[in-house]
């Protein structure tokens, strides 16, 4: 077809030369590393237009925050043909776009080719190939391009899309602003091909990039990670007091607020919690903030000695005092006078022996088993509970003046699911613990494992945490730790308006049932909720829980 001035279009010769030029150029594209991608691209189209007597090459690639357009990323124009150059900071210099162009106007640098071919551009968005010889070839909808191409002093141009995965990453054109050129199959076949190659080698240096975006994310995560776990171990350090109650939160504060007010006092003092809540060590905080410390506080699990020999374990006995008692023996009250006893689970101790109990915090005195001599004792009482006390006086399994006597400086700690902010301290204050015992050392803890930890229930509280993390200690390779949970009970509904023992007696037996019945060994329900077997055994008498017969086959 004859251009606007009647000559014939020229066409472009592709001989044995130009085969042997598209031949170099996949083997330099094929091997490039991806950083010298954009450099070799644009000494690509300088080498094509030189090879065609072209005028102007023009890449354009998908925009990242449109995908109904192209911008221009790459332009060599023949009229100035510059070679690649490397800027002062590295970067490529990816020719003249958005300078003067003498065959026309400039072309905006980072031109969106929807503003100004928007036929075009739909054409080559949905992978069809664009050429035109002349422009008066261009239909009627295509005005705005054909406006386009006159202000930018095009004659000719060819435009194929670069597509790779099913995908059309941009376009790649040719134009002569000289003088009109035909656009034959073969030479058509070929600018694919070489578009093709593009896309490729634009592709693989996007992956590169890509992996190398996600590396320093990585490196960048890795080093937050060792950042915020010494930081935590720092904490560790610095909150932890001589018990080594681990933590920052206001409920516990809370409650050490009361631990240093009572410390220096004789008072007696009531530890009410859940389970596992670290009783033991608030107990072991207030004797060693006390005018007490100099002499070892004396502990006893009441749940842990049965009934017929809690007696003789706290008073002490004479010898002959019962069948077997072939000796005497010093009790607790004993061993602690002039110190601190710590009684835990309180609520489990015999009606008779509360007796005896409470004339010790009355009278400061008790008789051993076997002996009518009163022995004056100074001893200062810590009772520790995890059951409703005022529920078991109304109930008659508490005496109410014990439950008072004890009752004079109650305080309350708190869950571990009421103070998740300590978790990640408390974590790592267990692997400080227990890494020169185990063995291993571990840097960190995962990310994901520390906001798992803080979303849990935790029902089994601080002792449930210890046998998590120590679990994971076993199980876990390399130097950060990644810590399982275990899976939590589904409560039935209206579950939340049971008493706090029928909570209990609910959570003990979904573990019962969940372990066979199993109580004790690794895989037994005492290690599940982190009591010793002893102490799971009559906590399931104080609830009523029986285990079922074997049905006979």
């Amino acid at each position: 077809m004859d251009d606007a001035n009647g000559a014939v279009p020229e066409q472009p010769k592709a001989g044995p030369g130009f085969e042997a030029l598209l031949w170099d150029l996949f083997l330099r594209l094929m091997d490039v590393p991806g950083d010298r991608v954009e450099e070799e691209i644009l000494d690509a189209q300088r080498r094509l237009c030189r090879a065609l007597d072209l005028d102007r090459s023009t890449l354009w690639q998908v925009a990242p925050d449109d995908a109904g357009s192209l911008r221009i990323t790459h332009m060599y124009d023949a009229e100035h043909d510059l070679l690649p150059s490397v800027s002062t900071d590295g970067s490529v210099m990816h020719g003249p776009a958005g300078e003067f162009l003498a065959s026309g106007d400039s072309i905006p640098k980072h031109a969106e080719s929807s503003d100004y071919f928007p036929w075009v551009t739909r054409r080559l968005l949905g992978g069809h190939t664009v050429a035109i010889a002349a422009l008066d070839d261009l239909p009627a909808e295509a005005a705005a391009d054909l406006a386009a191409f006159r202000r930018f002093g095009t004659r000719s141009t060819v435009a194929v899309p670069l597509q790779a995965h099913g995908a059309v990453l941009g376009c790649l054109s040719f134009a002569s602003t000289r003088r009109a050129r035909q656009w034959p199959g073969e030479l058509i076949t070929r600018f694919e091909l070489v578009a093709q190659i593009f896309a490729k080698a634009l592709a693989r240096a996007r992956t590169e990039e890509q992996l190398r975006t996600a590396l320093d994310d990585l490196k960048r995560l890795r080093d937050q990670l060792q950042h915020d776990n010494v930081y935590l171990r720092n904490e560790v350090r610095e909150r932890r007091n001589p018990s080594q109650i681990v933590g920052t939160s206001a409920a516990l504060r809370r409650a050490l607020a009361l631990v240093d007010q009572v410390a220096p006092t004789a008072a007696t003092v009531l530890l009410l919690g859940e389970t596992g809540t670290g009783k033991e060590r608030v107990a072991a905080a207030i004797h060693e903030l006390s005018p007490r410390r100099s002499r070892p506080m004396v502990k006893v699990n009441c749940a842990a000695i049965p009934g017929t020999l809690i007696e003789s374990e706290l008073f002490g006995r004479e010898k002959g005092a019962y069948t077997g008692a072939l000796t005497r023996q010093a009790g607790r009250f004993d061993l602690a006078n002039g110190s601190t006893i710590f009684l835990d689970e309180i609520g489990d101790l015999p009606l008779e022996t509360q007796t005896k109990l409470l004339r010790v915090i009355e009278a400061r005195e008790f008789e051993r088993l076997g002996s009518p001599n009163p022995i004056h004792v100074d001893v200062r009482i810590i009772a520790a509970t995890n059951t409703d006390l005022t529920l078991a006086v109304r109930e008659g399994r508490f005496r109410e003046d014990l439950f008072f006597r004890l009752n004079v400086f109650p305080i309350t700690l708190p869950a571990l699911r009421e103070r998740p902010e300590d978790i990640p301290l408390l974590a790592m204050a267990i692997i400080d613990e227990l890494s020169t015992s185990m063995g291993r050392q571990f840097d960190a803890i995962s990310r994901a494992s520390l906001l798992a930890l803080q979303k849990y229930h935790w029902p089994g509280n601080i002792r449930e945490l210890r046998n998590v993390v120590e679990r994971a200690m076993i199980t876990s390779g390399g130097s950060v730790l990644n810590i399982e949970l275990p899976s939590t009970p589904v409560r039935r509904t209206g579950s939340a308006s049971l008493s706090l023992k029928a909570l209990e007696r609910e959570h003990v037996l979904t573990v019962l049932q969940e372990t066979g019945w199993r109580i004790r060994g690794p895989r037994g329900a005492a290690v599940t909720l982190g009591l010793p077997p002893t102490t799971l055994e009559n906590r399931m008498k104080r609830l009523g829980i029986i285990r079922p017969n074997k049905k006979l086959p």
